[in-house]
């Protein structure tokens, strides 16, 4: 009789651990998603909250190597099973290289803006360049063009302790997203404010060209290019193009470094400026699954929240992402459309001799 209540026991404690295994080991049975993105997400991919969702909720994971939105289209892609750069562009020159993904879907979206320091925003207020509105700077695109293309110095601007003419520092512009699309913003500029066409940006061309040459060596990630600016002053970077989310993510992940600079980088809004659209292209089966757990209602808040980029639902005010950052422009109205791939596609190619 002992023996059998024994083994009884013995039965009740096997099923009980079977069934733990079944239905908490299997919560951790993750699928792991291998691909490339850019450097800009990579805060998203490593938050503990949205792995957390990813795992339990989808059963995924996500594995990445970090290239640039351009780079990644022609890199190796045996193994991977997504790309994740941040502009239509990179997906168009996708299907040129390799024909249509599995499939392809819009998850984030976040609009090019400049990072300076209040005291080059404040010179370059005096003529109207940069100007405020209810506490968020906007520069006129034309104003900064010409200043840039008529070889204006800083301290012809008003800022005779920096050294040079004003520039405004970015990526490579062939390689890298955020770069790639401030020259196409800059083209825009050139051909009179209205999209570039395949006409007019070969007569803008030799001052696109001009414009970069001068800019020396250019970073190849968006997220170098923007910790370098931080790190070493308005002498080295007065002015850069980035992403708007950057500065929203990095206050949220380093909250007392930020507190030490607030009062000195601004953000300014480009008039006009242009939206970087952060694109899935799922390469397989497999990477079709990163789509919709990406668009989670959850993850979709967290991405505002905590790494600032705009998302379906997001509460936007005039303080991003979680309050942290004032001069925030709840709306973006003056936006010009993205040249087609085609004129880009040129740019490139001149930019690239």
């Amino acid at each position: 009789m002992k023996a059998k209540i024994i083994g009884a026991v013995i039965l009740i404690v096997v099923i009980a651990c079977a069934a733990g295994y079944y239905f908490y080991g299997k919560a951790v049975d993750v699928t792991v998603i291998n691909g490339y993105l850019g450097g800009e997400k990579i805060g998203i991919m490593e938050d503990e909250q949205i792995t957390d969702i990813l795992a339990k909720k989808y059963h995924i994971a996500f594995d990445y190597s970090r290239a640039g939105s351009l780079d990644m289209v022609t890199a190796d892609q045996s193994g991977r099973d997504y790309l994740f750069p941040s502009s239509r562009t990179a997906l168009e020159y996708y299907k040129e290289q390799h024909g249509e993904p599995v499939s392809d879907e819009i998850i984030f979206n976040t609009p090019i803006v400049l990072y300076s320091h209040k005291a080059v925003a404040e010179a370059l207020m005096t003529d109207g360049t940069v100007t405020l509105s209810e506490g968020v700077y906007y520069a006129d695109m034309k104003k900064l063009t010409d200043k840039i293309t008529s070889g204006v110095s800083w301290a012809e601007a008003g800022l005779p302790e920096l050294y040079g003419n004003v520039s405004v520092d970015t990526t490579d512009p062939v390689r890298s997203n955020s770069g790639n699309m401030f020259a196409a913003l800059l083209a825009n500029v050139l051909c009179g404010g209205k999209t570039a066409d395949e006409e007019s940006v070969k007569e803008i061309m030799p001052q696109l060209k001009s414009i970069f040459a001068d800019l020396g060596y250019m970073e190849t990630s968006s997220s170098d290019l923007f910790n370098q600016f931080i790190r070493t002053g308005i002498g080295a970077k007065p002015i850069i193009a980035g992403y708007e989310n950057q500065l929203l993510e990095y206050a949220a992940e380093n909250p007392e470094q930020y507190k030490k600079i607030a009062e000195d980088i601004v953000i300014i809004y480009p008039t006009p400026t242009l939206w970087s659209t952060h694109i899935y292209i799922a390469l397989d089966e497999t990477g079709k699954q990163g789509a919709a757990a990406l668009c989670d209602e959850k993850v979709q808040q967290l991405a505002w929240e905590k790494h600032g980029f705009r998302t379906s639902g997001c509460d936007i005010s005039s303080e991003g992402g979680d309050g942290r950052v004032a001069g925030i422009a709840p709306e973006l109205n003056a936006v010009i459309n993205m040249p087609d791939y085609k004129v880009m596609k040129i740019i490139m190619e001149e930019l690239e001799e």
